[in-house]
């Protein structure tokens, strides 16, 4: 009986462990520009890759505004529940071959994301190869 609750504790304390690896969930996006919080991002899991869409945007200039220079079928859509990030693979602790758009320009970006702790995601997209690029930090809500 003992065995068995110290392997239920320990497979427990794993898959929290695995949960709090992974960037799946809802993040605070900071504006790497002014500092200001920007918006809810829901990093979720598709067909084994990760995507991200914009939940909520937190600064009242915000609401309610469409992506005009968006491409394609994104152009003139609500920025909310728009994805922005996506098709991002897993590596071997970062995800990647991804892009991520920027609504406020229209453009999309190559992209990788990193854990840096349970609760602090670095977000860097560029172009061509990663030294021509922003960085931002999201925050786990």
């Amino acid at each position: 009986m003992k065995k068995k609750l110290l392997f239920f504790a320990a497979l427990l304390m794993f898959s929290t462990y695995m949960v709090a690896q992974s960037p799946v969930g809802i993040w605070k996006t900071v504006d790497d520009e002014t500092g200001k919080e920007k918006s809810y991002v829901e990093i979720y899991e598709k067909d084994g890759k990760l995507y991200g869409k914009i939940v909520e945007l937190l600064l009242e200039e915000d609401k309610g505004k469409v992506c005009e220079l968006c491409p394609g079928k994104k152009k003139n859509q609500p920025v909310e529940g728009m994805v922005i990030l996506m098709n991002m693979e897993k590596e071997k602790d970062y995800w990647s071959s991804g892009k991520i758009l920027d609504p406020k320009n229209g453009k999309e970006y190559k992209c990788y994301i990193e854990l840096e702790g349970a609760d602090k995601l670095k977000v860097r997209g560029y172009v061509g190869f990663s030294l021509l690029g922003r960085t931002q930090y999201w925050y786990r809500k």
